[in-house]
């Protein structure tokens, strides 16, 4: 459905915001923008968006989403950009059965030919 609101919290619909870069009509513009995509691929199990995404020297092999919680909600804490490396500090608030938690990362993105990647993560 074309309203339905994106699950990355910009507050935009899913077709104008992370729907795009999950079908390759778009990339990421920043580390900001290339986390939430990946935040709300996670929300809808794109294992091949977050593998494609992944920078290659971190990226595992497969990716295995079934045992996801439900994804409630994202907080972006902090987002910068120095040339071509990024940090984005953010709270992913979850789900699983009756109670509701939150994972907090600091991840490292990367540019490298004009394209954003996921590079590591520190899990607090």
């Amino acid at each position: 459905m074309t309203d339905e609101q994106c699950p990355c919290g910009s507050g935009n619909s899913y077709a104008q915001c992370c729907e795009k870069l999950h079908n390759g009509h778009s990339v990421a513009q920043t580390p900001e923008q290339l986390m939430r995509s990946r935040y709300c691929a996670f929300v809808k199990q794109l294992t091949n968006y977050l593998l494609k995404t992944w920078h290659p020297s971190t990226c595992p092999m497969s990716l295995d989403l079934s045992d996801s919680p439900d994804w409630l909600k994202l907080q972006v804490m902090s987002s910068e950009q120095t040339g071509d490396k990024g940090k984005v500090h953010f709270r992913a608030f979850y789900k699983e059965g009756a109670d509701v938690g939150f994972m907090e990362e600091h991840s490292d993105f990367v540019r490298e030919q004009g394209r954003w990647f996921y590079l590591s993560d520190k899990v607090k």
